[in-house]
């Protein structure tokens, strides 16, 4: 004799489920260091971004800025794969009569050599609002020390999976 089932069991039971959208307040926000003695320059700046943005945190969501803060140190020391520090160009332009210039990368380390790592950086974030404001919270120095101490910066370590030792 077959059993008849109870309305509650008949029922097919949905279970519905909110997506989590993270707001900018309740971010916390941590400080990195990732130090760039002879690391090569994409790597740390794939580092740096991915920290930057949020890219690393169960609770990152693409429109709101909850990444951490990054401090990138030795940025002098950056190297660079293959023939790049001579044959690369930067290129800028003004916007007026004589205003294109351009310049190696090796001449941008002569000059100021945080600027190698701030425009890789700069490349892999968001061109919009959110990149920019993304972006105040990367610190770059050329040397060994920085002036964050304060906020108690923890050591990142990049992989060096890949690295052939050029």
């Amino acid at each position: 004799m077959p059993v008849s089932a109870s309305p509650e069991t008949a029922k097919p039971s949905f279970q519905t489920m909110k997506t989590f959208s993270a707001k900018a307040e309740t971010i916390d926000r941590k400080w990195w260091v990732i130090d760039a003695k002879d690391q090569v320059l994409g790597q740390v700046a794939v580092a740096a971004a991915r920290l930057l943005r949020g890219k690393h945190k169960a609770i990152f969501t693409s429109h709101v800025d909850c990444g951490d803060f990054v401090v990138v140190i030795n940025a002098d020391k950056v190297r660079l794969t293959g023939k790049k520090e001579t044959d690369k160009v930067y290129t800028s332009f003004s916007g007026y009569v004589g205003g294109p210039k351009s310049e190696s990368p090796q001449k941008v380390r002569a000059r100021h050599p945080e600027l190698l790592v701030e425009r890789a950086v700069r490349g892999m974030i968001p061109h919009n609002s959110l990149g920019r404001s993304i972006y105040t919270k990367l610190k770059v120095y050329a040397g060994e020390s920085h002036p964050h101490e304060a906020q108690q910066p923890e050591a990142f370590a990049l992989s060096q999976r890949g690295s052939k030792g050029d």
